[in-house]
C-alpha cells in the first residue's frame, strides 16, 4: 500500500512506503478471521453535557473535579462520537462535568501514552478502539504495554465499519470498486487515519481481497478524513458507522458495503461484504475505557459503575442505534470481559503481524 500523509487544510502531501504491504495484507486478513471466530471475547477539547444532578458515590468515591477522556483521534470522528454520547451519563452518575479531549498521532499511540503516563486519581480516562491491541506490534518502541500500564474499566460498543466513496467517484456498487481499483492499481486514493488505526487494517483487508494496491491518504483521524471525502479531496475510506450513516442516509457519499454478517438495521440497503464479493473483509471496531493501572480500585469501579449507567440510559442506545451500533451487553461493560478482550486480541494480531515483517 502507497502512503500520503495529508494536512487536511491544506492537502499537502509526501509520498512514503509502508514495508512489506501484500503480506501484511495477508497478515490482516487472517486476524479478522480468527477474530470472527473469536466471537465478543469475554477537535479540540470540549465539554460533553452532564453535571452535578448525580451522586458520584458509586464504588465509594468522590469526584471533586472534572474528569478527562481522552480521545486518540480527532474530533467528529467514530471514538469521538461514541465517546461524547456517553460523556453525558457518565458525568451524571458521577456528579461532575466530563471533557472531552482529543489528543491526536501515531494511530492512537500518542494519547494511550500520555494517559499512562497521567496521575493515577480518575481524573484522566482514555477511551480507545480495536487500535489496543494491534500497537505493540505496529509501535515496538510504545513506551507503554496495553496490559500492565492501564487498568481496564469495560467495553463499550463493538462497530461495524462501512466502505464508503465520495459522491464524484465513479463506481456506484462494491463490484464496480473492485473492477475500479483492479484497472487503477496504485492510483485510487484511499483515506485513512493512520498505521494502526481501524480504518487503515480495513484498507489492508480490501487490498488483500482485491489483490491491487491502494494510494493511501493518512489524515489525523477520520473525522478529517471524511471531510475530505465529502468534498470529493480523496476516492473513498472505510469507516465506522457512527461516523457515517449520517452521511449514508443523507446521501452525500456512496455506500458500497458494511463488514459485519448481516445488513445493519440502521442502514437497510447497504449490503454486506460478502454480498458484494469480499467475504473476507469483515471487521468490527471496539471501544474501551481505560485508566492509568495505579488507580485506586475503589475510583476504577465508580467508573465503570458510571460507564454501566451510562450504557442502560434509554437515550445512549437509541442515539448508539441511528449511528449503526448499540451498547455491549451488561456483562461486557466489566473489567474482566474487557481485559480479556484485549488478550485475546493481542494474542490474535501480534503472530500475524510478526509474520508478515519477517
Amino acid at each position: 500500500m502507497h502512503r500520503e500523509e495529508t494536512n487536511p487544510s491544506t492537502h499537502a502531501v509526501r509520498s512514503v512506503r509502508q514495508r512489506a504491504p501484500v503480506r501484511l495484507s495477508a497478515a490482516i486478513a487472517a486476524a479478522a478471521l480468527a477474530l470472527a471466530a473469536c466471537g465478543p471475547g469475554t477537535g479540540s477539547p470540549g465539554p460533553a453535557s452532564g453535571g452535578p444532578a448525580g451522586t458520584g458515590t458509586a464504588g465509594g468515591w468522590q469526584p471533586t473535579g472534572p474528569i478527562t477522556i481522552v480521545v486518540p483521534f480527532a474530533a467528529g470522528g467514530p471514538t469521538d462520537t461514541v465517546t461524547r454520547q456517553i460523556a453525558g451519563p457518565m458525568g451524571t452518575a458521577l456528579g461532575q462535568q466530563i471533557v472531552v479531549s482529543n489528543v491526536v498521532g501515531a494511530g492512537g499511540t500518542t494519547a494511550a501514552g500520555q494517559v499512562a503516563a497521567a496521575p493515577a486519581d480518575g481524573y484522566t480516562v482514555l477511551m480507545h478502539h480495536i487500535g489496543m491491541s494491534t500497537a505493540p506490534t505496529l509501535y515496538p518502541d510504545l513506551g507503554f504495554d496495553p496490559l500492565t500500564s492501564f487498568k481496564t474499566l469495560g467495553l463499550v460498543t463493538e462497530v461495524p465499519m462501512t466502505i464508503v466513496g465520495g459522491s464524484e467517484f465513479a463506481p456506484n456498487t462494491l463490484q464496480e470498486l473492485v473492477a475500479h481499483v483492479k484497472a487503477n492499481p496504485g492510483t485510487v486514493n484511499y483515506a485513512n487515519a493512520g498505521v494502526g488505526a481501524a480504518s487503515h487494517l480495513c484498507g489492508l483487508l480490501i487490498e488483500q481481497a482485491i489483490g491491487a494496491e491502494l494510494n493511501e491518504v493518512e489524515f489525523e483521524g477520520t473525522g478529517p478524513a471524511m471531510d475530505d471525502l465529502l468534498g470529493n479531496q480523496v476516492d473513498f475510506m472505510c469507516d465506522q458507522t457512527t461516523n457515517t450513516a449520517t452521511h449514508i442516509t443523507a446521501g452525500t457519499i456512496k455506500a458500497y458495503g458494511i463488514t459485519s454478517a448481516e445488513r445493519n438495521d440502521a442502514l437497510p440497503a447497504v449490503p454486506t461484504t460478502a454480498e458484494g464479493g469480499l467475504a473476507d473483509v469483515k471487521v468490527q471496531v471496539w471501544h474501551g475505557l481505560y485508566v492509568p493501572s495505579a488507580t485506586p480500585d475503589n475510583v476504577a469501579q465508580a467508573l465503570t459503575a458510571a460507564l454501566q449507567t451510562a450504557l442502560a440510559d434509554a437515550t445512549v442506545a437509541a442515539e448508539f442505534a441511528k449511528l449503526g451500533t448499540a451498547p455491549v451487553a451488561a456483562d461486557q461493560a466489566t473489567p474482566a470481559a474487557h481485559t480479556a478482550k484485549l488478550q485475546a486480541e493481542i494474542e490474535v494480531w501480534r503472530p500475524l503481524l510478526e509474520a508478515a515483517e519477517e
